[in-house]
């Protein structure tokens, strides 16, 4: 099975496919900047102790949620806002959601990824508009997606001009409110790109708290581990100081102040694929 050999760049100093582990962590949603500063400010702190390449992640929208009362976000101005105060403060890029194509270019002002939600990722038009910002766009496969299929999402950014794309592995739908990671998945689709392996919502239970998601982060470091043994060329981590108050994606962030120890074993196991 052949590797893709080239590499995405997303900004001067960060590029997904070489030789050094990138990380994309953050609390699921932007729910205010204090929340989102703590955070960025302690995972780029370890970032830069254990050489890691780091942008930071968070959502202006949650447009995806299981209940229409649950909590979206701060709004797109807000939000953006928000991105924008963490981008300049960290130095650090930034990767955030989109869901419709007319978000595209305003998010690309603050962004420097556009991430494409599982749920979109056969979205034509969404993944050509993100496309033609110019920006990298990272790409995540739908829990109903075979992997080798992925091809004709990155092939829809590719036509529009732009080689950034990039793909993440999510977990596949298996019954009901249980995701499984098929890690035959991550060398089928580094056939056609870089790929990230997205550890939170791996452990998601979509809709298996009733009007909302429940998870199981104790699972994380078993599949985090897999997916380094496997080659990956880094990692999607949500994570927030009190994920247990967090107002999205709760049950399946790993807590903060736990992320020191479990970035030390996933730059272990990562560091043993890479030199074989």
């Amino acid at each position: 099975m052949e590797t893709f050999k080239d590499t995405v760049k997303i900004a001067d100093k960060i590029t997904v496919g070489s030789d050094r582990m990138v990380l994309f962590a953050g609390p699921c949603a932007a729910e205010s900047y204090d929340i989102c500063m703590e955070t960025g400010s302690k995972v780029k702190e370890l970032c830069e102790k254990l050489d890691i390449q780091y942008v930071f992640k968070s959502s202006f929208d949650k447009a995806n949620r299981t209940s229409s009362g649950s909590y979206r976000g701060p709004s797109r101005e807000g939000g953006l806002e928000i991105l924008s105060r963490v981008k300049k403060e960290l130095q650090v890029p930034i990767v955030t959601d989109v869901h419709e194509s007319y978000q595209c270019a305003e998010v690309a002002e603050v962004a420097d990824v556009l991430q494409i939600p599982a749920f979109l990722c056969r979205q034509t038009d969404l993944l050509k508009a993100a496309a033609r910002t110019g920006k990298a766009v990272k790409i995540k496969k739908g829990q109903f997606m075979a992997p080798e299929d992925m091809k004709y999402a990155v092939d829809k950014v590719r036509g529009e001009g732009n080689n950034n794309v990039f793909l993440t592995e999510r977990g596949a739908s298996f019954g009901y409110h249980t995701l499984i990671v098929d890690i035959r998945s991550l060398p089928i689709m580094r056939q056609f790109t870089p790929v990230i392996f997205d550890v939170t919502h791996s452990v998601q239970q979509p809709g298996g708290k009733g009007g909302s998601s429940g998870g199981q982060r104790e699972f994380a470091p078993f599949l985090a581990r897999a997916a380094a043994a496997a080659g990956v060329d880094g990692f999607f981590i949500e994570t927030h100081p009190d994920p247990d108050k967090a107002l999205s994606d709760g049950p399946n962030m790993i807590p903060l102040h736990q992320m020191e120890d479990f970035l030390k074993m996933l730059k272990r196991h990562w560091e043993v694929a890479a030199s074989h």
